[in-house]
């Protein structure tokens, strides 16, 4: 009886051994996509972020669709920094309305600018001036869901600003950055695929009146 018991027993942890050490190798390292944070994804193997939650942003904030009268052509992009939202003009008095995040008190800027060049899961490097304001900030992050830049960067002219991604969702109607504009990692690559190099962006300056008979009242 008790040998039986004892081999039964032992049989028993075997097998329980076995299973810990198949689950072990199967999840050996839990963490394991944190290190596409330090590869530059390509075209054929770039990555979403699946983990970004984006449920917490307000309604209107979301991408869609609205009527929105203007003389600019289609394909121009205005940024209207007082109401937190970024328009892509579509003609026929349609615009497809994206919610962003604009500067910070002291930060914000406006004129027109073209979009110089885009870039897919962008590298980060802070320019001086950022880092003179904020020595702590790394000196380069590389593309991937960790960087601030998030999916996408559409650089404009003459100058350090740039629409892009985000990893921090969160901050999406806000005035949080020093400058740029930021948007959700989805509204940021849906953008990027309808602007094209040579894009006309205009930025409104923090004071600009709402424009009756547009959506909401705003522009």
């Amino acid at each position: 009886m008790n040998n039986t018991f004892s081999l039964k027993t032992v049989a028993a942890i075997a097998t329980l051994v076995a299973a810990t050490a198949i689950t072990t190798t199967a999840s050996a390292n839990p963490f394991d996509f944190l290190n596409k944070s330090s590869q530059q994804p390509t075209q054929a193997t770039a990555y979403a972020d699946p983990n970004q939650d984006t449920t917490d942003v307000r309604a209107d904030l979301r991408r869609q669709v609205v009527n929105y009268p203007t003389n600019e052509a289609p394909g121009t992009v205005i940024v209207d920094t007082p109401h937190n939202y970024l328009y892509f003009v579509m003609g026929g008095g349609k615009a497809m309305r994206y919610g962003i995040g604009v500067g910070r008190e002291g930060f914000t800027w406006s004129g027109v600018k073209t979009v110089e060049r885009k870039a897919e899961w962008p590298d980060w490097t802070p320019p001086p001036e950022m880092i003179q304001r904020q020595p702590y900030l790394p000196r380069f992050v590389a593309g991937g869901p960790t960087n601030p830049l998030g999916a996408r960067a559409m650089y404009l002219s003459g100058s350090v600003y740039r629409i892009h991604g985000t990893n921090a969702p969160s901050t999406i109607g806000g005035r949080v950055s020093s400058g740029c504009i930021r948007m959700v990692n989805d509204d940021v690559t849906d953008l990027y695929n309808r602007v094209h190099v040579g894009s006309k962006v205009i930025v409104l300056p923090m004071t600009s009146e709402r424009r009756a008979g547009s959506p909401n009242g705003i522009y």
